[in-house]
């Protein structure tokens, strides 16, 4: 009977509980509205973008035709520190969902105690006598009193209902935080995939510079070499000798220059995939990169294809939810709490029915006075959502702009890239007939000079620009997403 009476009072205090924790104050999010544009600016000519385009997809690195940026790609994914570093922070997230989903909860404890108590009475003295009677004029003292042994075990519960939401609205600010740490996860992936493919096409280009500085140094070299053997003959003067080994000389010292711009280049792409720079090697290879055809998306699609959009999206929803759970504290609280167990002095009968022990209690607070505390706790995170809410609308701004600054960025490279083109094959004639030229006898060294420096700076210029391209090719599928979309969102 005592066991049923708990579990109906236990049973009905928790059903009422639960009626009422149907109430959640504060206010309900929704996605801050910001001014999307109908279509980019600069998107004329683009192609909208295809499930099957390979720069839509997460692997977007691979529309670049290089095996050797495809697997360092993958390495940045498992041994890059940083993203190690990110990745901890959301799995502490996605732990503290869990935690404030155990205040939902009772807390059940279970305890037990055994004591021995011993209660003592006056001294009594009395004679002691032999075993025949006699008396030995011995004093004997005894103690007069009482031993008790007392067992209790005890299983008590303690609950605090949700009745005005702030435990739910905890748990939504934690799954958001938890959600803004996951794409602020992929933004960080994203921003480290694009940074050692920008590394990747600069080590490409020098190595391209290193060839084409390594060809000129060979020609001035021979320049150098004609200018000395008619400078001994007579033919011209010791300036054009000195304008040739000054001229040879410089671009020697361009040459050391580019291969320590090339160095540094590979010892950033070690620390990016995570090993000491000692232990990366990259081997000189041919400029060999392809420029990929990049479709776009519509500005309205863009918002939920960037993880820095995400992230401070859900930054905005989390610090909603705790305008709500400030808001509760105006509320009193319940608190119910229940204990049984068993007391007995003899361990063998212990869990007897009659030893059977309980109790059941409910306490309510609320705090009439706190000086304008709750209400300035309240102002406080409203200001901290709207302070979200203005970071999550820059960040959808400063993601236009990143699209529309490189969809013109390729468009224009792409037409200067053709100029230069033009210009490069142009003064390398240029740089053919005036050698010609001098080797007649029709001009001085000097116009060879001028003529072999621009046919130089001409070729690195059109290197430098079909660079660019490919770099900012990069930056626009970054500014895309990189195949991601809020769907990669963790659910719960």
């Amino acid at each position: 009977m005592p066991r049923t009476s708990l579990k109906s009072r236990l049973t009905a205090a928790m059903l009422l509980a639960s009626t009422a924790s149907g109430c959640m104050v504060g206010p309900n999010y929704h996605r801050p509205a910001v001014t999307t544009p109908p279509a980019f600016k600069e998107a004329k000519g683009w192609s909208p973008a295809q499930p099957s385009d390979a720069a839509d997809k997460k692997d977007w690195w691979t529309v670049f035709g290089d095996k050797t940026l495809n697997d360092l790609e993958e390495r940045v994914n498992v041994s890059n520190q940083t993203l190690a570093a990110d990745e901890a922070a959301y799995r502490a997230a996605h732990a503290i969902v869990a935690e404030d989903r155990a205040a939902l909860f009772p807390t059940v404890t279970l305890g037990g105690s055994g004591q021995r108590e011993f209660t003592g009475g006056g001294a009594i003295a009395s004679k002691t006598a032999s075993a025949t009677g006699a008396n030995t004029g011995g004093i004997k003292q005894t103690f007069q009193g009482s031993t008790s042994v007392n067992y209790e075990p005890t299983l008590g519960a303690s609950w605090e209902p949700d009745l005005w939401g702030a435990v739910r609205r905890t748990i939504n600010n934690a799954k958001a935080t938890a959600q803004s740490d996951a794409a602020l996860v992929a933004n960080a992936r994203l921003s480290l995939q694009t940074e050692l493919a920008s590394d990747y096409i600069l080590l490409r280009q020098y190595d391209e510079e290193e060839r084409l500085y390594g060809a000129e140094v060979a020609a001035y070299t021979r320049s150098l070499e004609v200018t000395q053997n008619q400078y001994r003959a007579g033919n011209v003067p010791q300036s054009d000798m000195l304008t040739a080994q000054t001229q040879l000389q410089t671009l020697q010292a361009t040459y050391q220059d580019v291969a320590r711009l090339r160095a540094l280049m590979e010892h950033a792409i070690a620390v990016l995939v995570g090993v000491p720079p000692a232990e990366l090697k990259i081997e000189s290879a041919p400029w060999n990169l392809k420029l990929p055809e990049i479709p776009t998306v519509l500005p309205s699609e863009l918002l939920q294809r960037r993880p820095d959009v995400a992230e401070a999206e859900r930054a905005a929803a989390a610090a909603n939810e705790l305008i709500g759970v400030q808001i509760a504290a105006y509320y009193p609280t319940l608190t119910l709490t229940a204990n049984g167990g068993f007391q007995s002095n003899e361990l063998a009968n212990l869990f007897n029915t009659s030893n059977f022990i309980w109790g059941i209690g409910a306490s309510v607070s609320e705090t009439v006075f706190d000086a304008g505390l709750r209400g300035a706790k309240v102002r406080q995170f409203r200001a901290q959502y709207d302070e979200s809410v203005a970071n999550y609308r820059e960040t959808v701004l400063t993601a236009f702009q990143g699209v529309e600054d490189n969809l013109a960025a390729q468009r224009i490279y792409g037409g200067e890239q053709v100029l230069l083109q033009s210009a490069a094959k142009a003064a390398t004639l240029n740089q053919t007939l005036t050698l010609n030229e001098y080797n007649a006898g029709t001009v001085d060294f000097t116009t060879v000079a001028t003529a072999q420096v621009a046919a130089t700076q001409a070729q690195i210029s059109e290197l430098e620009v079909e660079s660019s391209r490919l770099a900012t090719a990069v930056a626009l599928i970054e500014a895309l997403g990189g195949g991601w979309t809020t769907a990669d969102l963790p659910k719960s």
